[in-house]
């Protein structure tokens, strides 16, 4: 199979990259990404030299170069994770959530609809269903209500998706996931900052109280999940992909300095986000009734093995904390 990946060089997008190349040997990935902050083509490092790897530098709202991609590759599937992605940005600034996740959206999905593509995975974010009241978990049925401007352009971006199914019968499918995490993480999101931090001896920044609920999955297993899809899933259909494991942040932060020795001493609690949401909590029964897909990977051994990725990279970190990351940084926290 020819899969085309946009947003390849981010998180979960590279680790999709490097996994599937690792474990289907008949795949070509060509990959696009307009690198921005967040893009880092040290996460394809490992692919690099690969035969049936090729990188593209490109802007998903850009139709010529998406255009060129397609009659260039020809692939068989589109795996969509390219989109601006941070809620607290989405909230300093909302404009660019908007264009690059509903006009990118958008771009694709025209350009699938020309060239006549099999599959076009979207990949979406369990932010949708905004928090979500306990014991109930969302599932694919639940109502969408979103809280950020990340997670309006991304419910915006689904329903465009599934759109193009009912009125194109272009062959869609939709994953939401929730938290991931693991190496290569771009140190803003709750885990890689507060390892990042811990490991230097800088202030933790704790939202609230710290008691904010969160679903954590392990990225390999988010990967693992969307292939199960590609392969398995039907058009037109939402699909939960959950970690099965439901956590306070403030419980997380605690189990970071303890894999990394360092004290709760550097625990800084900070004003909460605007219309933060408390809980959100997701059912996989449905990928995995239709799949068999499952979690495999322990959250323990998951944070252990993202702890020690850190330790052993602090290369990474260091060349990733860019001055507009220190911008951010001081924009979102220095007043908190």
């Amino acid at each position: 199979m020819k899969l085309l990946v946009t947003g390849g060089a981010g998180f979960i997008g590279s680790a999709f990259v490097r996994t599937t190349l690792a474990t289907q040997p008949e795949a070509e990935i060509l990959t696009l990404d307009k690198l921005t902050y967040a893009g880092n083509l040290d996460n394809l490092a490992p692919v690099e030299g690969s035969a049936r790897h090729r990188f593209v530098r490109a802007d998903i709202c850009d139709a010529a170069a998406i255009d060129e991609a397609f009659a260039s590759f020809h692939p068989d599937a589109i795996v969509h994770f390219a989109a601006e992605s941070h809620v607290d940005r989405s909230i300093h600034s909302p404009a660019p959530v908007f264009e690059t996740n509903l006009r990118g959206t958008f771009t694709l999905l025209e350009a699938a609809r020309r060239h006549g593509l099999a599959h076009f995975q979207h990949v979406s974010t369990d932010e949708v269903y905004g928090s979500i009241e306990a014991p109930h978990d969302a599932d694919e049925q639940y109502p969408l209500h979103t809280s950020s401007p990340y997670s309006a352009s991304k419910a915006g971006s689904d329903l465009l998706a599934l759109s193009y199914y009912t009125t194109y019968k272009l062959p869609v499918t939709v994953t939401r996931a929730s938290n991931n995490y693991g190496p290569y993480q771009f140190p803003e999101k709750l885990i890689p900052l507060m390892i990042a931090n811990a490991l230097e001896d800088k202030a933790l920044p704790v939202y609230g109280d710290g008691q904010q609920i969160r679903d954590w999955l392990y990225v390999d297993d988010h990967c693992a999940a969307i292939r199960a899809v590609i392969a398995k899933g039907r058009a037109g259909e939402v699909y939960n992909i959950g970690g099965s494991r439901s956590l306070a942040n403030l419980d997380v932060v605690h189990r970071i300095l303890k894999a990394t020795a360092k004290p709760k001493s550097l625990i800084r609690y900070v004003t909460d986000r605007p219309g933060h949401d408390r809980r959100y909590a997701l059912s996989s029964a449905k990928i995995e009734r239709e799949t068999g897909w499952a979690p495999a990977v322990e959250f323990e051994a998951g944070l252990a093995a993202t702890v020690a990725w850190y330790q052993a990279n602090s290369e990474w970190v260091g060349r990733v904390r860019s001055g507009a990351y220190q911008s951010y940084y001081e924009q979102n926290y220095a007043h908190r």
